[in-house]
């Protein structure tokens, strides 16, 4: 951390599935604070997933009270941005500010059957026509429609516009802006384009899907730009008041973060999944790769969008050769573990809870093939790591196809971006260069870029390029006969996995 100044600081709400993390940066984007905080998953039936939206918001005041002492008082801070799991959802009483129960989780499954029926309907090609998205218990309309339905009476409240819906951004403006009657609803375009009820070409709610899913517009937030003013914090919350400029989805926080605001230029984040997005530019292509098409950002109403594919396991890889298998005692051993191994003909297909894009297939599940007596553990890490990237390298060749454009480098970020040999490994199998920053907390620092904006603090998006610093590059160091030899063998596998 730097020394802490007189400021002003740019202030940072990360708040994520497992944690809530604060930073203060200052204008060139270096962070001079940080205090995170976790809380309770809770998991009430198989495939059901719930936060207490409650603890939630107990963290971030934890973590916000812990930043503003660190640099001095509220007076110091410019504005808050706030990023956040995109998909969870909840609902709550407008003049209590209380929900009606906990937020569903953006991991939460018990939608799942309804969006089959979805995607056999003739509304579900409908719904990726309007949406971007594919019909899928991930995203929010499935939610709220659960709450509505499980309870009539909160139905009848919505239609009377006693309650308020949304996601976690909307939930936390709500609290941070008095938590009462005269609390601002708002949203971004960011947020409101993960929800599967939001038309991302007309930029509005949609009446048709509404309908379909049972939410009446009473309910929801207002849409504005991403970087916007959004209203400002309580008073007695911080001790001064404290702008509120910028909410943006968890994702497209990192693309901003890595600094991709030219078409075609990409980023990928390694989290416990794996989230590639390439921005599109003003053109919103429907994918024909099962990917997803999304608000990348919005800024004085103009709109980028991004093509974005998942991964549904990658940190969660390593996390199981670690505590299942024990191949491992620390994450930080894979590195290593990889260089170890001199055996490339064991591939790894980590299907845990299914394939994501451009398979898309929830019902596969995993396997190792080319397994012999001498296969050690350091090959099987090594096929784990290199799963990562085989799965990175199927999503870039849709999306490049899909956005209609070539991709030049690959910026890269999150935990497993640590890792030298996964990285070297991308490029090798990509025939691209990776690019990694010298800060990896790319998300949180997106929002911060993105509070400057609404701020007034930079004149555009474009200028905040200035607080960008490279790590490292990996160049690819393979032949393309290699590549091409490599992957057919990984798509193989994938094939066999898909035939169980």
């Amino acid at each position: 951390m730097t020394k802490i100044s007189e400021g002003p600081y740019l202030i940072a709400i990360d708040q994520g599935t497992t944690s809530t993390r604060t930073v203060a940066f200052t204008l060139t984007g270096v962070p001079v604070a940080t205090h995170q905080r976790a809380f309770n998953q809770i998991y009430p039936r198989d495939g059901w997933v719930e936060h207490d939206p409650e603890e939630i918001w107990s963290t971030v005041c934890e973590t916000v009270s812990a930043v503003i002492a660190d640099i001095g008082g509220a007076s110091r801070a410019a504005a808050i941005g706030i990023t956040n799991q995109r998909e969870t959802a909840l609902i709550w009483d407008r003049t209590t500010g209380q929900c009606v129960g906990n937020a569903i989780v953006w991991q939460d499954r018990r939608g799942a059957e309804r969006c089959q029926d979805l995607r056999r309907s003739a509304i579900g090609g409908e719904i990726q026509k309007l949406t971007g998205l594919i019909p899928d218990s991930y995203f929010s309309a499935t939610k709220l429609e659960w709450i509505l339905n499980a309870n009539p009476h909160l139905r009848d409240r919505a239609e009377r516009g006693e309650l308020a819906a949304g996601t976690i951004d909307s939930f936390l403006l709500w609290r941070l802006t008095g938590g009462g009657a005269e609390a601002i609803h708002a949203t971004d375009a960011t947020n409101a384009s993960r929800t599967m009820i939001y038309d991302i070409h007309r930029q509005r709610w949609d009446e048709t899907l509404l309908a379909e899913f049972g939410v009446p517009v009473a309910l929801l937030p207002a849409v504005r730009d991403t970087a916007s003013p959004f209203g400002s914090t309580a008073t007695d919350l911080f001790g001064a008041s404290i702008p509120v400029t910028a909410l943006v989805g968890d994702q497209q926080s990192a693309l901003i973060g890595q600094m991709c605001f030219e078409p075609g230029m990409a980023k990928a984040t390694f989290g416990t999944g794996a989230f590639v997005l390439i921005n599109s530019g003003h053109d919103a292509p429907l994918s024909r790769h099962k990917l997803l098409t999304t608000v990348g950002y919005r800024i004085a109403g103009a709109i980028t969008y991004a093509i974005e594919g998942s991964v549904f396991n990658a940190g969660t890889v390593v996390q199981w050769l670690r505590d299942e298998a024990g191949f491992i005692a620390d994450a930080r051993e894979s590195d290593a573990a990889a260089r170890h191994s001199n055996r490339d003909s064991v591939v790894f297909v980590p299907a845990f809870t299914g394939l994501g894009a451009p398979h898309w297939n929830p019902d596969a599940r995993g396997a190792i093939f080319g397994l012999t007596r001498d296969t050690t553990k350091a090959d099987i890490v090594r096929a784990g790591l290199e799963a990562v990237c085989f799965q990175t390298a199927d999503l870039l060749d849709a999306m490049t196809i899909d956005a209609g454009r070539t991709l030049e480098v690959l910026r890269v970020d999150g935990g497993m971006a640590a890792n030298d040999w996964m990285l070297q490994s991308l490029a090798d199998l990509t025939g691209v260069p990776v690019e990694r920053p010298s800060y990896l907390e790319t998300t949180v620092l997106g929002a911060a870029l993105m509070a400057g904006v609404g701020a007034g603090l930079f004149s555009a998006v474009s200028d905040a390029d200035q607080v960008r610093s490279v790590d490292r590059i990996y160049m690819p160091s393979e032949s393309e006969d290699w590549r091409k030899s490599r992957r057919a063998l990984w798509r193989r596998a994938v094939g066999r996995v898909l035939e169980r």
